[in-house]
């Protein structure tokens, strides 16, 4: 490809990683991932952070985790409130755990909530707002605090794309009670698979490192927010307190994961940098309509609506593609529309419109942790006509 989605941010010193691992000969979760996630957590700026296999995994264990909470717990029916547009798995965690969803329309500017329908969307029958900070985007979170007010609605964050974005200068992911974050292949560092959940909150994260192994008590401490343990380490082995998985990372995830964390800003700095230079060549052009940053993004990606009637996507999809152009919908699109929704208990506030006119009319490019300026000068002049 000439202009691709995603490129590797790996050198040497992964490998180096790697092979320390390799080395010890332990593989399973262990102190390499110990101390990513105390690494972790001081970057996000949260007191604790649980490691999993995914980003998709991070959104289940964080969704799961509230249903355990000693007080006020998330009961099954409850409703949630989510944006029409997102991936796939916001959603499916909300589903399998008997939640209603309410799809709230986006920003077509910002891609994230429409703040005017999440205010109409707020009862008294909502438990839970899933705020989603769309490709690198934060999201408004003092009109968001301001609407739940003094309301018992937990705030979570889907920051899978949006690693190292800031609102006024809080790292996204440590603004509502969790905050959710994927290390895949394409994010904004990579420790190929991978994702981390981050709170505050210490009962919460107790009850994450039980859910993380399959339910049982042997990876708590001591003295603990959910149970009494026993020093009887035999019968604490093999105890199980809570309806648990297995989405455990391994070592070498770890071990890869604190030498991405000590270049991540400068990944975000040039990505930031790549903006610019994509805000110049886009910024004043009438036939589309770009990403509205809100307070600082960390521009996971570039994002294109299509506002003339005379234009059609299909035909500028084709035309990237002949020039080996890698391209994708905005995130899943409107996925109140996908077929999978007849498996929820959902409702939809308001029409949609704006979540409509993106899966219709949207489409994305890659940024990447280095200068991208020839691969955007050549996608503007593919544009061009």
């Amino acid at each position: 490809m000439k202009y691709e989605l995603a490129s590797s941010s790996w050198d040497k010193k992964e490998i180096e990683a790697i092979n320390k691992v390799i080395s010890t000969n332990m593989y399973t979760m262990g102190n390499f991932v110990r101390n990513f996630e105390e690494e972790f957590a001081n970057y996000t700026q949260n007191k604790y952070c649980v490691m999993v296999n995914s980003g998709s995994s991070a959104n289940l264990l964080a969704v799961a985790s509230l249903f355990y909470k000693k007080e006020n717990p998330i009961k099954k029916g409850d409703e949630v409130i989510v944006p029409a547009v997102s991936w796939a798995t916001t959603y499916y965690p909300l589903y399998q755990y008997g939640l209603k969803l309410k799809f709230v329309d986006i920003d077509k500017d910002t891609l994230n909530f429409d703040i005017e329908e999440l205010k109409k969307a707020v009862t008294n029958k909502t438990k839970m707002i899933f705020a989603v900070n769309l490709l690198g985007n934060p999201n408004d979170y003092d009109a968001i605090l301001n609407i739940i007010g003094s309301r018992e609605i937990y705030l979570l964050e889907d920051n899978c794309e949006s690693l190292g974005g800031l609102y006024k200068n809080k790292p996204l992911g440590s603004i509502g009670l969790m905050g959710t974050y994927s290390t895949f292949f394409s994010h904004h560092m990579s420790t190929m698979e991978g994702g981390l959940i981050g709170t505050d909150d210490e009962e919460l994260y107790h009850i994450l490192l039980s859910l993380r192994s399959h339910g049982w008590t042997r990876h708590l401490p001591f003295k603990n927010r959910i149970c009494v343990k026993s020093d009887n380490n035999f019968e604490e082995s093999f105890r199980f307190l809570l309806p648990g998985y297995n989405v455990r990372p391994v070592e070498m995830m770890g071990a890869i994961g604190s030498e991405q964390l000590k270049k991540l800003p400068e990944f975000i700095a040039k990505r930031r940098e790549n903006a610019e230079y994509f805000k110049l060549l886009f910024g004043n052009n009438s036939r589309f309509i770009i990403q509205k940053e809100i307070e600082k993004s960390s521009w996971f990606g570039f994002s294109f609506i299509i506002n003339d009637k005379n234009i059609k996507r299909e035909n500028i999809i084709k035309k990237l593609q002949e020039a080996d152009i890698e391209t994708r919908p905005i995130v899943a699109g409107n996925f109140a529309r996908k077929e999978v929704v007849k498996w929820f208990d959902y409702e939809i506030q308001g029409s949609l419109k704006n979540a409509d006119f993106v899966d219709q009319n949207g489409f994305f490019v890659g940024n990447h942790q280095f200068d991208i300026k020839d691969k955007l000068n050549y996608l503007y002049n593919v544009l061009k006509n």
